[in-house]
This record gives structure tokens, C-alpha cells and sequence, in this order.
């Protein structure tokens, strides 16, 4: 493992240190505490408070945590709340198709999965919960591009290059905003190989009228068990998940 940065490691001790004192702390006392120059801690102080992640109050000049802080902790709980909501409904999609299932968000251009269900299948889709992916890439994060205007997507996207995994993938953005609109009208998206050669994926986004996340549900299929019965099946049983989940978790 490699040695951290030592910057960014004060920045964590410093956040660290005030959550647990949540009466906050001077700058002499983090420095005398820390044991770091009182030069280098008074940048590293300015810096978190100019960012939202500290705040200090003018008359005790004692710093506490921020709202930004605040903010990352309800995303954490944001997700830890929908995969609640999801599992089950997941897995009585699994039940019903025996295929996978997951759950992600949108994070910048690439969705990040927070929850799978796995099938009773010799031959299952190797992916793990916390994977990281290029949304342009899956079946899920199309479903989840689809939440996005598309002057949204083209900020997110303006500068990223849309490296070819395999022969059918989209190869820019133009591309990707025209599967977009075809995924707003018909209601979901589809990943035919796209990342990974041999797996066919189904894709529904989840509503949330309190536009706290993004978020979707998916099955992946290999090819060698790919019917048209059964893309129906999956497309039907998806469908009613995701508005299940949606009601339940707005």
C-alpha cells in the first residue's frame, strides 16, 4: 500500500478530530493537538472553510464541522435508504427470471452499484457491489443518464472520451443523447454488449420526486440465455419493480 499524502491525511484528522469534539476547536488547539505547524494548519483551516467543510465562528475564532459534511452524510444515507427499499423487490425479480440483479446511482458520468442480487446460475454476470463504471457503457447508467436534460449531459460529458470496451459501443456523445431520447420515450434502457461482449441488459430508472439521487435497477442476461420470452419477462417484471421501489421510497 502506498504511503498517503500527507495533505490530504491532515485533512482527514482535522475532520476527524471536530467530529468528535462538536463544540469546535481553536486553531492553537488543533495545532497543539495535531502537532502539525501552526503555518500549515491555519492553510489547511482556511482552505476547508472556503470549501464549506468547516466553519468558523468570529467571536470564539473556534472552527466546527460544515455544512458540506452535512451534506455527504445525507447522500450516504440517501443510498443506504433506497438499497433498503430495493432488496426485496430485487430479489423477487431474481426469483421470478433467476438472472442478476443491481441496483446503482449516478455518480458524474459513471454509475457505482450499491446493490445486487445473484441468480442460481453456474454462469452469472462478475460484478460486485461499490464497481464503478462508465455510464455511457451500461445498460443502467443509460437508465440513469435518462433522469438528466441533456444540456446536463453534455456538461458532464463535454470533455470525457468514449473509450470503445467492445465493438458496440457508443462511440460519442451524439451517439449517447439519441439512445437517451429513445430511452425517455420507450421508459427504459438496453445494453446489448456494449460493455462487456455476451450480456444483454434491461434498465429502469426509479422516481424520486425529491430529486435526492439518482438512482436504477437492471438485469443482465448472457446471450447464451437470451429468448425473446424471457427479455419480455424481464422488461414486464423490471417495469413493476421500479415503480414499486419509486413508491415506496418518495
Amino acid at each position: 500500500m502506498s504511503a498517503p499524502v500527507k495533505s490530504a491525511d491532515r485533512v482527514l484528522q482535522i475532520l476527524d478530530l471536530l467530529t468528535e469534539r462538536p463544540d469546535g476547536l481553536t486553531l492553537v488547539e488543533i495545532h497543539t493537538i495535531m502537532g502539525i505547524p501552526k503555518s500549515s494548519a491555519y492553510g489547511l483551516l482556511q482552505t476547508m472553510v472556503q470549501r464549506g467543510f468547516l466553519t468558523q465562528e468570529a467571536e470564539t475564532r473556534r472552527f466546527r464541522v460544515g455544512i458540506r459534511l452535512w451534506q455527504a452524510g445525507r447522500s450516504y444515507l440517501s443510498v443506504a435508504s433506497i438499497e433498503q427499499v430495493a432488496l426485496p423487490y430485487m430479489r423477487a425479480v431474481r426469483d421470478r427470471l433467476n438472472e442478476t440483479v443491481q441496483l446503482a446511482v449516478l455518480d458524474g458520468t459513471d454509475n457505482v452499484y450499491i446493490g445486487k442480487v445473484d441468480p442460481d446460475q453456474q454462469l452469472r454476470l462478475a460484478s460486485h457491489v461499490g464497481a464503478r463504471l462508465p455510464a455511457y457503457a451500461t445498460g443502467i447508467g443509460k437508465a440513469l443518464l435518462s433522469r438528466l436534460s441533456d444540456e446536463e449531459v453534455r456538461r458532464r460529458f463535454d470533455d470525457v472520451e468514449f473509450v470503445a470496451y467492445t465493438p458496440r459501443t457508443l462511440s460519442g456523445l451524439g451517439e449517447l443523447l439519441t439512445q437517451l431520447a429513445e430511452v425517455r420515450e420507450r421508459g427504459y434502457a438496453v445494453d446489448n454488449g456494449e460493455y462487456t461482449d455476451g450480456v444483454y441488459c434491461v434498465a429502469f430508472p426509479l422516481r424520486d420526486g425529491k430529486d435526492r439521487l439518482h438512482a436504477a435497477v437492471s438485469v443482465s442476461i448472457p446471450e447464451v440465455r437470451k429468448t425473446p420470452p424471457l427479455i419480455a419477462a424481464t422488461v414486464e417484471s423490471l417495469r413493476q419493480a421500479a415503480a414499486d421501489i419509486s413508491e415506496r421510497y418518495e
